[in-house]
């Protein structure tokens, strides 16, 4: 199954190395990050998560993506089992029950799940011949979607529920489901946040969280100090930032959460406008290449899995910097390869060896 761990020369030779080398900067800038806001040991750990990824992509390389496409069902429904089992068993961190505990090491059942999510989708469109629009067929990826996404919003984390909402929703999009039908489910989703909203599973932090963005100061020492802080911090950095400081800078001081969902706000104090613009570049490359590796795929499954992927990566980038400067509600949500999390470092690099074997294998290549 994996070729003696030896990759051909012919198919190295069809590697995206712009992808690659992207990503691993935009770790290696996170880590420092990290290093910066909490000290050595952070960033040592995530160091190991980087080449513990790289490892994780060189074995995806080996295996065709299409003999990993026999395995998805079977990827989903361990996946799902997993959020069962934290549902019983799972540790709570913030107000969410969704890690499971192996000693020292955490481990995030949703983070499986959101690429699991694309991963089953996309095997199902292939076996759809991407006949979305089949309401019998439909249904079915509804219900494929929904199953994993119900236990997160159980546990409840909300920022990985919309991560997989907005996932799925550039994948139906993609495999052009009638705009219509989009528009109208947009619309009943309305209904479906307006119920939950007002159900015990929203709990009253969560929707502190999700509506004091709006403002702030109205509870500065409260709900609303973690977004004051961080926008003090980028504010502070300026065009060229104020430079690196090990654990005395304002975020490093002040912001919570500033290794993992406010990793930005030690990025713009420290390095501010320009080091900021040079993250988006990073993540730029990544998106742009990913896009022409999905657009060449030579099957459904391979540009499906790249939209997914895309998506996820595009709505939690925004959605993370943007909860930083104040425009998008808290959610939690990591920023991918430069926050803080062993869970969320190794799915983005799987997902990252996926689309590198897809676009691996675009062409014919005789052996």
């Amino acid at each position: 199954m994996f070729n003696n761990f030896k990759l051909d020369s012919k198919l190295i030779r069809e590697l995206d190395f712009g992808i690659l080398i992207a990503s691993i900067m935009i770790m290696l800038y996170g880590i420092l990050n990290i290093y910066t806001a909490t000290g050595v040991r952070d960033a040592e750990k995530q160091f190991i998560w980087l080449i513990l990824g790289l490892i994780a992509i060189y074995f995806i390389l080996l295996v065709d993506y299409k003999i990993i496409e026999n395995y998805v069902p079977i990827i989903y429904w361990i996946s799902v089992l997993l959020l069962v089992y934290t549902e019983f068993k799972g540790v709570t961190i913030n107000g969410a029950t969704g890690w499971i505990k192996f000693g020292p090491i955490g481990f995030q059942p949703a983070e499986l799940a959101k690429i699991s999510i694309t991963l089953m989708l996309a095997k199902k469109l292939d076996d759809m011949d991407c006949k979305i629009n089949d309401v019998r067929n439909f249904l079915i990826l509804c219900v494929y979607a929904l199953v994993p996404m119900l236990l997160i919003v159980k546990q409840p984390d909300m920022g990985m529920t919309m991560v997989c909402f907005f996932t799925v929703l550039g994948i139906v999009f993609l495999a052009g489901l009638n705009i219509k039908i989009i528009i109208g489910g947009l619309m009943s989703l309305t209904i479906v946040v307006a119920l939950v909203w007002n159900s015990p599973i929203m709990k009253n932090y969560w929707k502190n969280r999700l509506t004091l963005f709006l403002n702030p100061a109205a509870d500065p020492l409260g709900g609303g100090r973690q977004l004051i802080q961080s926008m003090i911090a980028i504010g502070s950095g300026g065009v060229l930032g104020s430079g690196l400081s090990h654990g005395t800078s304002y975020s490093a001081q002040f912001v919570p959460e500033k290794q993992t969902d406010f990793i930005f706000a030690v990025l713009g104090e420290q390095w501010g406008l320009i080091g900021a613009l040079l993250l988006l570049v990073l993540y730029g490359i990544f998106i742009y290449k990913a896009i022409n590796i999905g657009k060449t795929s030579k099957d459904i499954f391979g540009r499906i899995v790249c939209g997914g992927i895309i998506a996820s990566w595009l709505f939690s980038i925004l959605q993370n910097i943007g909860m930083t400067i104040g425009i998008m509600p808290i959610t939690g949500i990591t920023l991918p390869l430069m926050s803080y999390g062993g869970s969320s470092a190794l799915i983005n690099f799987i997902s990252i060896g996926l689309i590198l074997n897809i676009g691996m294998r675009r062409k014919k290549i005789n052996f």
